[in-house]
């Protein structure tokens, strides 16, 4: 049985109390996440989806913004393997030299999701954007099943209400399985460039969230 048939029993996740869980020494501080750490904070890692990332691409905006942020290259963008993909990017989180947030789209989250638990202790949070559904696709195939143990460490899934890659339902299932925070955007698509993301400032501010950067102002998320 896939993961969307054996959770969609689940029903839907109360969005106004998101899902947080404490395991792997996680704190929970003042009603937000933190990590003990005497070391600088962690890096953004970006973890692109099939066929990368473009230029205005919000991934690859805030990888020459942000600093110190590193991006993972994949051999094969078009033909991806789980074996492949995960591998990509446990080298990126080792290569890092410390904590890593994980900034990852669609195929990405999911090749995220599958790192080895040696490689994902070091991994300090991780947005995941418009998962996809690997059962939809048969290029995805390979990353079915996809994990449905929490992650251990803070996380936000990202959906859309109408994103044709992975329904909501089936998204909010999976932050309910990784133990993470779930917010639904109102008719945004893929959350690529297509559906008019490009810089995304929300975006930024959630990332910031997990870095544990003050943002400018509340963040206006609709839910």
């Amino acid at each position: 049985m896939g993961f969307g048939a054996g959770l969609r029993r689940m029903g839907r996740m109360d969005r106004s109390t998101p899902a947080r869980h404490t395991e792997r020494g996680a704190v929970d501080v003042d009603g937000g996440w933190g990590a003990p750490s005497a070391g600088p904070g962690p890096i953004a890692l970006i973890v692109p989806g099939w066929r990368g990332s473009g230029h205005g691409h919000w991934q690859s905006l805030w990888a020459q913004q942000l600093p110190g942020a590193r991006r993972v290259e994949q051999e094969d963008w078009h033909h991806p393997t789980r074996a492949a993909w995960v591998g990509g990017i446990e080298r990126g989180v080792l290569a890092a030299g410390g904590p890593v947030v994980l900034v990852a789209h669609s195929l990405g989250c999911i090749a995220a999701v599958h790192l080895a638990p040696e490689v994902a202790c070091r991994v300090h949070a991780a947005l995941l954007v418009a998962p996809a559904d690997p059962e939809r696709r048969a290029t995805f195939q390979d990353f079915a099943p996809v994990p449905s143990q929490p992650l251990p460490y803070r996380s936000i899934v990202v959906a859309s209400g109408n994103d044709r890659h992975c329904p909501p339902r089936l998204a909010s299932a999976y932050a309910r399985a990784w133990g993470s925070e779930f917010f639904r955007l109102p008719e945004a698509g893929h959350i690529n460039v297509e559906s008019g993301h490009g810089d995304w400032p929300l975006g930024l501010a959630l990332l910031q969230s997990l870095m544990g950067v003050q943002a400018a102002s509340p963040l206006p998320i609709a839910i």
